[in-house]
């Protein structure tokens, strides 16, 4: 089942067929017997004839009061990419460190007023000059700690920002159009599937310029461990997003450039398309 937030109400896909709700967004995403509650409530509901047009456009990002949060060095090549970004700065050592550690990385990266959604902006920050997406699955969690949902993330970022020290990451995560979400959130009573393909595009031109894919299961870490870090010591009463890292990194030479476009595909939920303005 596919959530979609729209301006015209929440939008959703299941067995096919769109129907379309009219309810408060935060305490809709905060439930955490969202599944069940959804079925028995689109069970009472015609199907609508005009979702194209709700989705072509009324479509939002799928976050609303909800903190967005990122996880870091949860895969291989990104610990492999991270040391070599900061070896000259001499911070590599902390990167295979925190992957080999029983802390994950967390850190803030958005609120939902810098987020964008499926084919919105993204943005390269202007004091950089190596900028790269991160495709990342993202859960959706209840104010208690609950995987209700997952949806798609672009976590954004300035390598060279980070690169030269490790203390300048908030500065190369977040700032305005860092972080896309969307383009739904895909409900599952069952946890997502270890086989589960997170693939990227950039096209450039009309050109692919790169592309790469890896699986949910090549995460070192359990995706319950990273919630439960998360919400160890901090509160969410609007519940969170958490982008759970990425397993496909660019290579070295590669640098985003205005006017790409970048599309990240996960599997059961779709593929979010950005491009670089």
């Amino acid at each position: 089942m596919k959530v979609y937030k729209t301006n015209q109400g929440i939008l959703i896909e299941n067995d096919q067929k769109f129907y379309l709700i009219n309810q408060e967004w935060d305490s809709f995403i905060t439930d955490d017997a969202i599944y069940d509650n959804t079925l028995g409530l689109i069970s009472k509901l015609d199907p609508i004839e005009n979702s194209d047009a709700i989705l072509s456009e009324s479509l939002m990002p799928p976050v609303g009061r909800q903190e967005i949060w990122a996880s870091g060095v949860t895969y291989y090549k990104s610990r492999e990419a991270r040391i070599e970004e900061s070896k000259d700065a001499g911070g590599g050592d902390f990167y295979d460190r925190v992957y080999n550690a029983e802390r994950p990385e967390l850190f803030f990266k958005s609120t939902a007023s810098r987020a964008v959604g499926h084919k919105q902006d993204v943005r390269i920050r202007k004091d950089s000059k190596w900028n790269v997406p991160e495709p990342e699955l993202t859960l959706v969690i209840t104010p208690n700690a609950k995987i209700i949902g997952y949806t798609i993330g672009n976590d954004m970022s300035s390598r060279d920002i980070e690169g030269e020290n490790p203390l300048y990451l908030p500065q190369a995560k977040s700032y305005d159009g860092a972080a896309a979400v969307g383009p739904c959130i895909w409900l599952s009573k069952e946890p997502i599937s270890m086989d589960t393909k997170i693939k990227i595009q950039i096209v450039r031109k009309g050109n692919t310029v790169f592309e790469g894919e890896t699986e949910v299961g090549q995460m070192k870490r359990k995706l319950t461990d990273l919630v439960q870090y998360l919400y160890r010591e901090m509160s969410f009463p609007f519940g969170s997003l958490l982008m759970t890292g990425t397993g496909v990194v660019p290579p070295d030479s590669f640098t985003l450039d205005h006017g790409d476009v970048v599309n990240i595909t996960v599997d059961s939920i779709g593929t979010l398309s950005n491009t670089v303005a």
